[in-house]
């Protein structure tokens, strides 16, 4: 994913870093040992690599240089190093390879009742929602972002039992930070800022920045109080969705770790935190933040996430907000849970009344007095700056604005950021209008002036009536919050898509979760909007993004793990995504927001999670990490690739896939190209009752023909795994290269369908 600014491309959160103005004549790199070959003289890995940097240091400083020693998420350490000190260290056999740490960026009240997850009926075993819940008191949910305000009522402990006892983790003393805040539901509080500040010179800028687990900046308390926050009564965005605010597993425990700051999430700090998080017992992690796709080997969150799977514990990751571009997807890896956005039930309208009478709907969070019901003026492009349109730092001139609505494109700064630049200048309010990158999808902010966001289609009327008309006018005006929303869910043009540039035959994002317009917990160092001149105060915001995505389905898998403890992140992972529906609350497929048309599973994958079903899935697609290391030995990585992510040193390829396509996941990803014929098998593993038999349903593209084999699947016991075997062919003159079809395989009885979706592309034209 690109660059982005603070609060810009719907809420990623974190300014982007001119790293041209800092960099050092050292930077952060991360270097993979070979573990078992420490020398018997040192008693710790960490004795051994300082060794090691002192023997290649030009400054003598090796004890500094050292950020992180990792003894599990990774083997190896981060340091601070020179290219000649790097040069020096390549020559060590003891050395595997070594990378510059890579940069990443982080990418409610409706949200429970949208999911079903208010309802008093049987969830698992005839238990309702109450009885599951209080059963996930005892799993731990660790969430990497920009820290935690303990003080907010999502993190309330009334009622909770003792922390378990296998948690090894703890709160840490900080700036601005007692251990104390920490309770029987926030367990744990941590931050690794090592890599941040050898970034930035050991100078966080302006003060603004809380070396300690506190969250300045809000996202990570969002994030976490989505997945597990406490129940709270009356919370609200100064009014606006008003309710009982929740996570999705409210009685979850909390466990977080800042690794995110204003200059970025550093991969050392990321890696550092995984490993924690990993030691300290966390049973899911939810991590909404991302980068560029690259090889695993490369990639500290796949890297980190690899070793978490086999420790039992289910890592989900925002699928990113690079939408609706395709192919624009991160944190890809198969053992990663890779979430996409949807909208919810719920709208915050607000109108544009023109001149002429016209009335258009758009949607606001402006909490202020409004424009009151005369018309003014609208202005729109006009002045000496060629980028007046967009509404950017000092391209508007308040002679040409002051007193007036300004219309805006939307695109390149922060919404946000354009009602400030309005609202300086003088304006009194603001028309954000889409343009086609966006479409129609409509996100709320809570504007510092009275603000009205409107799709493409309306936005381009309104372009046209002011550029025509002599005097143009309007009045804006609000019309709160609006519940039963349809259709709904909608797929967020924002959400990143595939197909997936890592492993084309693994079908990425896996699903999609509620993340547009979420109520969810604030911190109290920021204003709503994160603009340093917003003064007001809220305990709760509204905030839109894969970001919010990803830690609701962390908190479904927290809720999982609660009922079935011995199911492994694979089975977990499989049951969320066979049992997700591709359906909107009027019966019609998904559509998208970005085109206001279909959607498809290179949008919303398996798609939109249903936590009643995924708790009772009947069949699971499970794996271990021998199949995941024959998948990545048939993506012809090197041994010394493949330790990197799997770190044990005796690692072969002994048993390795055709293709990456072999892999035993929930879903299909056919790339047809020298061959016309493609052809998988799959195995599925019983966990519904005795004696359950399941016919299959095939639903095929007229492009394509698929046959699978057997069509009918009969378990005897609970815990029996049978096979099938997809035959996928290309049919003749009806494909051409660059095309893409979908379809899906579904094994079904009277209580279970077990749905795979089925994406096809053609790499060249197959005669």
């Amino acid at each position: 994913m690109g660059c982005v600014a603070y609060l810009c491309l719907f809420v990623v959160l974190l300014q982007c870093f001119s790293f041209n103005n800092v960099v050092a004549s050292k930077q952060t790199y991360i270097v993979h040992m070979r573990h078992n070959e420490k020398p018997d003289e040192f008693e710790t890995h960490h004795d051994w690599y300082s060794s090691s940097l002192q023997a290649v240091s030009d400054s003598g400083e090796a004890s500094e240089a050292l950020l992180y020693s990792y003894t599990t998420a990774y083997h190896g350490f981060a340091a601070s190093l020179s290219g000649e000190e790097v040069e020096a260290l390549r020559k060590s056999n003891s050395v595997i390879s070594i990378e510059r740490e890579n940069v990443y960026e982080l990418h409610t009240t409706r949200t429970p009742e949208f999911l079903g997850l208010d309802k008093e009926v049987g969830l698992w075993d005839g238990r309702s929602t109450q009885q599951l819940n209080h059963v996930s008191q005892d799993v731990i949910v660790g969430v990497l972002d920009t820290g935690v305000w303990p003080e907010s009522m999502s993190f309330s402990d009334s009622e909770m039992p003792s922390v378990p006892t296998r948690w090894k983790g703890e709160c840490e003393s900080g700036q601005d930070f007692d251990p104390k805040v920490c309770n029987k539901k926030l367990i744990g509080a941590r931050a690794f800022s090592k890599g941040y500040l050898a970034a930035v010179g050991n100078s966080p800028k302006k003060g603004k920045e809380s070396v300690s687990p506190r969250d300045v900046d809000g996202h990570g308390t969002h994030t976490a109080s989505t997945a597990a926050g406490s129940h709270v009564g009356n919370a609200s965005l100064l009014g606006y969705a008003s309710g009982v605010a929740r996570g999705m597993a409210m009685h979850a425990r909390v466990a977080t770790y800042k690794v995110c700051w204003k200059a970025g999430c550093f991969g050392s700090d990321i890696l550092a935190g995984m490993e924690r998080a990993i030691h300290d017992g966390v049973d899911v992690l939810s991590m909404s933040l991302g980068g560029g796709s690259g090889p695993f080997y490369r990639d500290t969150i796949a890297i980190g996430a690899f070793t978490a799977m086999e420790m039992g514990i289910l890592v989900s990751c925002s699928a990113g907000n690079s939408g609706p571009v395709q192919s624009s997807l991160a944190n890809v890896a198969p053992w990663i849970m890779t979430v996409g956005a949807g909208t919810l039930d719920r709208d915050f309208p607000a109108f544009a009344v023109l001149g002429d009478g016209r009335k258009f709907t758009g949607v606001s969070l402006y909490s202020g007095g409004g424009m009151g019901e005369k018309p003014v003026g609208i202005v729109y492009n006009k002045g000496m700056s060629s980028s007046s349109n967009l509404c950017l730092p000092g391209s508007l001139e308040p002679e040409t604005v002051r007193g007036k609505v300004v219309l805006c494109d939307r695109g390149v700064n922060a919404r946000v950021e354009k009602g400030k630049v309005v609202k300086d200048a003088g304006g009194v309010g603001l028309i954000l209008a889409n343009t086609a990158e966006s479409g129609e999808e409509l996100v709320a902010d809570s504007h510092l002036l009275p603000a009205v966001a409107v799709g493409r289609k309306m936005g381009d009327v309104i372009r046209e009536y002011v550029k025509k008309q002599e005097n143009p006018t309007a009045v804006l005006s609000f019309g709160g919050t609006v519940l039963g929303v349809r259709p709904s869910p909608v797929v967020a043009a924002f959400s990143s898509r595939g197909p997936n540039v890592v492993t084309p035959q693994i079908l990425k994002p896996d699903v999609i979760g509620p993340g547009v317009n979420i109520l969810a917990g604030w911190s109290e160092a920021v204003g709503p909007t994160g603009l340093d001149s917003d003064s007001r105060k809220t305990q709760y915001n509204i905030m839109s993004g894969t970001s919010m995505s990803c830690p609701h389905i962390s908190g479904l898998a927290a809720l999982l793990k609660a009922a079935h403890p011995e199911w492994s992140p694979s089975a977990i992972k499989s049951a969320l995504m066979t049992t997700a529906y591709t359906q909107d609350n009027t019966k019609s497929p998904l559509r998208d927001a970005a085109t206001g048309g279909l959607s498809d599973p290179w949008a919303y994958g398996a798609g939109h999670v249903d936590p009643h079903k995924a708790i009772s899935p009947g069949l699971v697609y499970d794996l271990t990490s021998q199949d995941y290391v024959a998948f990545l030995c048939s993506m012809d990585y090197s041994i010394a690739h493949i330790q990197t992510i799997v770190k044990h040193p005796n690692v072969t390829c002994a048993k390795k896939f055709a293709d990456p396509g072999h892999l035993n996941y929930p879903s299909f990803s056919i790339v047809f190209g020298k061959s016309r014929v493609a052809r998988y098998t799959r195995e599925l593993t019983n966990v519904g009752a005795a004696g359950s038999e399941y016919e299959v349903v095939i639903n095929a593209p007229t492009n394509v023909g698929v046959t699978v084999n057997p069509t009918k699947l009969t378990f005897k016991n609970v815990g029996d795994k049978l096979r099938y075997t997809v035959t996928f062919v290309s049919k003749r003159g009806m494909n051409r290269m660059g095309k893409s079809s979908f379809g899906s395989i579904s094994w079904n009885n009277a209580e279970h369908q077990v749905s795979s979706p089925v994406s096809f592309q053609w790499s060249r034209l197959v005669r």
